[in-house]
């Protein structure tokens, strides 16, 4: 895969995991009785946290696979597995607002000032699923520089992107509805599924000459 090939790879699948149509309705509902400023504050707080954290866990990726003493290849499988399941609850609609219990909800409600970091940042957008696919994809590149950078420029899209859309939200919720952002939520689950199961075979594909 070219270095154009892969940086479109990490840009749809970090997209896809982190769903941010998916978990619209959750950010415009929780931050419906917030000023336009405490939004735009709350908004970019979340976007530059998630941000952050996807390009952290990018960083130590391969430090952790030294640390703790197991291949890429296993976490590959591990992470494809992950990956899988989140996108079967995406697959059957039981994503984004879903992640969190009532009481999470409460809680979040009456800290505004730690909106943004939990639940939006954390674990809406920035959760295991993103986490994995942005390790799994920097550490696929091996030394490439290009294809190490190119995981850190689509954060970096995806987080604009994401931006772009919880900004608009309520415009673009409108437009969509509730059947339209179900539909769209559910695509990106089976974009999801291929993904993971392309990880798990990838992983395996490693392993099996080892045994």
């Amino acid at each position: 895969m070219n270095d154009l090939g892969f940086l479109l790879a990490v840009v749809a699948s970090t997209f896809v995991v982190v769903d941010p149509v998916g978990t619209l309705p959750f950010f415009v509902g929780l931050t419906s009785e917030f000023s336009p400023e405490d939004r735009e504050r709350i908004l970019r707080r979340a976007v530059l946290i998630m941000t952050g954290i996807l390009v952290a866990f990018t960083l130590v990726g391969r430090f952790l696979f030294t640390a703790y003493g197991f291949g890429f290849p296993a976490f590959e499988i591990a992470g494809g597995i992950l990956l899988f399941i989140i996108a079967y609850d995406m697959l059957r609609g039981e994503i984004g607002p879903t992640k969190l219990t009532h009481a999470d909800r409460e809680d979040a409600a009456q800290a505004r000032d730690e909106v943004a970091v939990f639940p939006i940042a954390i674990p809406l957008l920035a959760g295991p699923g993103a986490i994995s696919t942005v390790m799994i994809y920097e550490s696929s590149a091996s030394s490439d520089a290009l294809g190490i950078s190119a995981t850190f420029i689509a954060i970096v899209i995806v987080g604009i992107a994401t931006y772009v859309i919880f900004r608009y939200g309520q415009i673009i919720l409108r437009g969509l509805g509730r059947v339209g952002v179900m539909a769209m939520t559910r695509i990106f689950g089976l974009l999801l599924a291929a993904v993971a199961i392309q990880f798990v075979l990838n992983g395996a594909i490693a392993i099996i000459p080892q045994l």
